[in-house]
């Protein structure tokens, strides 16, 4: 798998698919932002109940939090979009950047 990912043209498809990733976060930011205002102020208040009802996919140990409410992908048909390890938007499709 190691030498896979380390093929040059491996990893120029994967910053091909991290920039579309970006754009696409910083298209959706406008509209998107007030929920990631949101998960900030519950993270600061401790507000367990409206974080559980957050994205339940498991897509922090990819350095990336999506702060949609749970079910989006089909009520809203909104890809998950939150930010990266970075502090940028991002928006993205499947549950994990390897998907």
């Amino acid at each position: 798998m190691s030498v896979v990912l380390a093929d040059p043209h491996v990893q120029q498809f994967r910053e091909q698919i991290e920039a579309a990733e970006t754009k696409l976060g910083l298209e959706l930011r406008a509209r998107l932002q007030p929920f990631q205002d949101r998960y900030e102020q519950a993270v600061r208040d401790g507000n367990t109940a409206l974080l559980m009802g957050i994205c339940p996919a498991k897509h922090g140990h990819w350095g990336r939090i999506c702060v949609l409410d749970g079910g989006h992908e089909t009520s809203l048909e909104e890809p998950h979009w939150g930010h990266n390890s970075l502090g940028q938007p991002i928006a993205w499709v499947g549950s994990a950047p390897d998907d």
